[in-house]
This record gives structure tokens, C-alpha cells and sequence, in this order.
């Protein structure tokens, strides 16, 4: 009997949607074990790819990795070989572990192309590290703002990280300005199940800058979830296993904001109509926070909103707090 594409979590929220039937159809079809060339090909034009890892207390971390165009290499239609690892200070740093689950997402900015690819890490050595791909499938380019990007290597750049238990105050004005972050989330199984849904998955989230809220006391974030390919890879994690990593870049640095929290689905009609374009929102309870200064070695150009954004809010009016 054929694996299901799509686990307990997104099916019950698909069922709530309206999409389960549709995708129980064409999952298969549309979620595979392999990668089809045009990602394979895709993947080798990249600068920077995002990873989503899990640590040893069962905490997922979203991250960037950067390298040449070419550092990612496809040499089998289900394998990704990553020409770089995460530097000492990442969060992900020491989950590169063999028969570690981990979600990879390749985006190119400028095109607003995106490809995701989630399996296990296969060979770690001292060039970088292999991932065995169990899912690969792609996503459309609502949401995603155009910015050309390269990788600028640097001989002298030196990276720096700081933990906090909480946002400080540059950390909460910098989100709140945000139109951009990566999350990374996973099934409760992810690391002891040999079920490719019972994954790790990263994902990205757009919207116009100020589309985060932070509460006044820098531990709570509101996110719109706005409508897209019905999947809910993200939020069917956070159905059945509420811990997430989020990371943010700064453009203008380099520098990477990570932060861990516990998310929760917000249906309640009244909050959801606070914000124009939403379906539902996520509400994001900050566990710990990492900073690390000048992080990646990428100089990113000015960004065009998504057309898709025109409909939608920010909580820049909002009173909520």
C-alpha cells in the first residue's frame, strides 16, 4: 500500500479547508521521492539555501547556508550534496548529523522560484554535507519578495552570536519591520519514524513590511496565514507539534535572527478579520532567541513587493497589543 503524502496534522487541517479530498488525489503526483530535473538544475543556480534541523531537546531551527552558485549539486535524482556547513555559532550546527532528518528550501529570490526538498543527512565530512531527499516537491510564488542576491565572499568577516532568553528591543523593532522570514517545523516522529511525512519541513512567509506583530512584551508574534496551496506543511506541524524555529535575515548586514518558539492556530473570527487577506493567524510564543552578526556572506538588492500582497493588511493600524 502506497505512504500517504501528508500526515495526521495536515490532513486535519485540509479536511477543515476543503482540500483533503483534492490532495489525497494528487499528493502523490505532486510530492515525490525524487527530485525532477528542472529542481535538480534549480538547486545548482543558488547562492544560499534554507535549512530546518532539529535539535537534541527536540527544537526545531530554521537557518541559512550560502555559497557559490554551484555549492548545491544534484547527483542522483534523490540526493542534494551541499558544498558548506553551518558555521560553529548556528543553531542547526550540531544536528548535522548522519540519519538526521532535515527540511531544505531552495528560493531564488528574484524569480520568486521555490523548491522544497526534505530527507535525511546522508554524509557529513569536512566540505559540507549529503542529504538523502524523501520529499521534494514545489511551491508557487505568492508572497515572495523580488530581491537579486549573490554570495560576496568575505576572508574577513567574522560572525558573532549572542543568546537571549527573549527579543530585546532592537530584536523586536527589527521584526516588526520585517517582510520576510523563514520557518521550520516538524513532525513529533521526525527523527524515530521512517514515514517521509513524518518530516522536517522549512517554509517561507511573506507580506508586506509590519505583517509580524510583537506584543508589547516582545514574547508573543502574530503572523497572518494567508490563502496557498492548501498543503499545510507548516501548520500541520504545528497541529500536532507546536515547537518552530524562525529565522529572519537582515539584509542591509548579513546578519541572522533566530528565534524558537511554540506556535498556535488562531481561527477566532474577530482576530482573524483584524487582519486584511488573512485566513487564519499564527500565534508564535518566544522561547529563546539568537542573534549572530554578519552571518552570511550575501549582498541582497532592493526588494519588490509581491503583487499578491496588494489585497492584504499590515498591523500597522492595528490597536492590538
Amino acid at each position: 500500500m502506497a505512504r500517504a503524502s501528508f500526515h495526521e496534522g495536515e490532513r486535519t487541517l485540509q479536511k477543515r479547508a476543503g482540500s483533503h479530498d483534492m490532495l489525497a488525489e494528487v499528493g502523490p503526483h505532486v510530492i515525490r521521492e525524487f527530485m525532477p530535473q528542472q529542481h535538480r538544475d534549480f538547486f545548482s543556480l543558488l547562492p544560499f539555501i534554507v535549512i530546518g534541523a532539529v535539535d537534541a531537546g527536540g527544537q526545531p531551527w530554521a537557518s541559512v547556508i550560502a555559497g557559490p552558485a554551484g555549492f548545491v549539486a544534484s547527483p542522483r535524482d534523490d540526493l542534494l550534496q551541499i558544498a558548506a556547513l553551518p558555521l560553529a555559532q548556528d543553531p542547526v550546527a550540531a544536528s548535522m548529523v548522519p540519519g538526521q532528518r532535515v527540511g531544505l528550501l531552495g528560493i531564488q529570490p528574484h524569480t520568486r522560484r521555490r523548491n522544497r526538498a526534505n530527507g535525511r543527512i546522508d554524509i557529513v565530512d569536512a566540505s559540507g554535507f549529503t542529504v538523502h531527499v524523501e520529499q521534494s516537491f514545489g511551491n508557487c510564488p505568492k508572497y515572495i519578495q523580488a530581491r537579486e542576491v549573490a554570495y560576496v565572499p568575505d576572508t574577513a568577516r567574522v560572525s558573532t552570536r549572542e543568546s537571549m532568553t527573549g527579543l530585546d528591543a532592537q530584536a523586536r523593532q527589527f521584526i516588526a519591520a520585517a517582510d520576510t522570514f523563514f520557518i521550520a517545523t516538524a513532525h513529533p516522529q521526525s527523527q524515530g519514524s521512517d514515514d517521509p511525512a513524518h518530516g522536517v519541513d522549512v517554509s517561507h512567509r511573506g507580506g508586506k513590511p509590519g505583517f509580524v506583530h510583537v506584543d508589547a512584551s516582545g514574547s508573543v508574534l502574530t503572523v497572518p496565514d494567508f490563502t496557498g496551496n492548501a498543503f499545510f506543511n507548516t501548520l500541520g506541524n504545528l497541529l500536532v507539534n507546536p515547537r518552530c524555529g524562525l529565522v529572519f535575515i537582515d539584509y542591509a548586514t548579513g546578519d541572522l535572527l533566530h528565534v524558537a518558539a511554540r506556535g498556535e492556530i488562531v481561527t477566532d473570527p474577530q482576530a482573524v478579520d483584524a487582519f486584511a487577506g488573512a485566513q487564519r493567524l499564527v500565534r508564535l510564543h518566544v522561547e529563546a532567541v539568537v542573534r549572530r552578526r554578519r552571518a552570511v556572506a550575501l549582498k541582497w538588492g532592493a526588494a519588490t513587493l509581491s503583487p499578491h500582497l496588494a489585497p492584504t493588511g499590515n498591523w500597522g493600524a492595528s490597536a492590538q497589543s
